[in-house]
């Protein structure tokens, strides 16, 4: 597949010094559809190994401590246990799909938390739910493997098909391709509705993480073992490899690209973040916060605290990167400096992170059951908000930054009406 051309986009201001400029602009929505029609897919099934069972740790004490307060919309009740996911249709920003522990997921309308359709046939932990860039299908995937895609218009099923363990899932960002990840170090690809297949074939280990490039054409996908590999998608080849050295000690856990694809963030259960060209392979820098890399033994009788990196993600307007932590930290990194920029604790650990789209403001949800929002730029806090009896499990914020919908393990999922400020 040809390189696609056209300037980087990673937005320097001052006398910021840049690390390195790659030549990567995206190309046309309608070429890449074009493109992703001309892949080769063989037809490859696999069976589906035995599910294995989610088991969650009941936390007597999180309820009580948890604030009364609840500044949401809207509250969506219909799921009975924990919500693990949530994906805004990115068409409209009206719909969402939640999939939770009672293997159940459901398409509903954010305006007032109206059930649009049942995404029905699970039979495990719904833990993976999303639309297509044009909102015309949505994805379920369950631990056991099971994918299930539905037409929204006409509320059908089109397609299903059974994998390995599931680990992640994601739909292309310009074609009907849906790319997953399983526990066997398979990452899977099929046309959707027609379900032609194509397989990456990793290491002999979880595929735990895994993104779609901005360009269309790679996909960058994280291994327990540490390593991760960039793959071209139309040939099915692994473009580079980083282990060793250049991969990471422990398992990644999650993965992501600033807005042209030029640059990869990985992180790991080794507390390492990594910042890697896309296009050569390369470890620009590694970020690791002091405090952490020299944490003192557990005591005879004691458990040693784990900490580790869980979500990270790039500032499309200012060369920032922030990642969040296991113990509750957030640290947003100058990628011109490579440097520490802000360092900002939460009391209780960090699930997920998000940016906004066209801002220095990065959103974090936690175990407190909290959503805040930092300014990158000053490092504090701008709000706050409440609403769940228990941990925040996932969250999405549509692209006006306007709606933030949440959920949780209070079996709820829910609505915020964001206040935007003059920022």
């Amino acid at each position: 597949m040809d390189p696609a051309e056209g300037p980087g986009a990673l937005d320097f201001h001052g006398d910021e010094e840049i690390i390195e400029v790659v030549e990567l602009g995206p190309p046309g929505l309608d070429d890449l559809a074009d493109e992703m029609e001309d892949v080769d897919f063989d037809d490859e099934g696999a069976e589906e190994p035995e599910a294995e069972a989610w088991e969650t740790e009941d936390d007597e004490g999180l309820e009580d401590s948890m604030e009364a307060q609840d500044d949401s919309e809207v509250t969506f009740s219909l799921h009975s246990a924990s919500v693990f996911c949530v994906s805004l249709d990115p068409k409209t920003n009206t719909l969402a799909v939640t999939g939770g522990e009672d293997d159940k997921a459901f398409v509903w309308r954010v305006s007032d938390g109206e059930l649009l359709f049942e995404c029905t046939g699970h039979k495990d932990s719904v833990t993976c739910a999303g639309f297509s860039h044009d909102s015309v299908f949505v994805g379920t995937g369950d631990m056991s493997g099971l994918i299930k895609v539905w037409r929204v218009d006409t509320k059908e099923e089109v397609w299903s098909f059974e994998v390995g363990d599931l680990e992640w899932m994601e739909w292309h960002p310009q074609a009907h391709v849906l790319l997953a990840g399983t526990a066997d170090g398979i990452s899977w690809m099929w046309k959707i509705p027609s379900g032609d297949c194509k397989t990456f074939q990793g290491p002999a280990c979880p595929a735990t993480c895994g993104r779609i490039l901005p360009d269309g054409k790679r996909a960058v996908v994280g291994y327990e073992d540490g390593t991760m590999r960039i793959w071209d998608l139309k040939q099915g080849t692994s473009l580079h490899v980083l282990k060793g050295q250049d991969g990471h000690q422990d398992p990644l856990t999650c993965v992501a690209s600033n807005q042209d694809g030029s640059l990869i963030l990985t992180g790991s259960v080794d507390c390492h973040t990594k910042l890697v060209n896309s296009a050569t392979g390369k470890v620009l820098c590694v970020f690791k916060l002091d405090d952490m890399a020299s944490k003192a033994p557990a005591g005879e009788g004691e458990e040693a605290e784990s900490n580790s990196v869980e979500s990270l993600g790039f500032c499309n307007v200012m060369p920032l990167a922030a990642v969040g932590y296991l113990d509750g930290t957030l640290a947003i990194y100058d990628l011109s400096t490579q440097s520490l920029r802000h360092k900002c604790q939460h009391e209780s650990g960090i699930v997920q992170l998000l940016w906004e789209e066209s801002s220095a403001v990065v959103y974090t949800c936690s175990l407190d059951g909290a959503v805040r929002l930092w300014d990158a730029r000053s490092g504090k806090t701008i709000s706050e908000y409440r609403g769940h009896s228990a941990e925040i499990l996932d969250f999405a914020v549509n692209k006006d930054a306007s709606i933030m919908v949440t959920t949780s393990g209070d079996h709820q999922a829910k609505v915020f009406c964001v206040q935007c400020p003059d920022r």
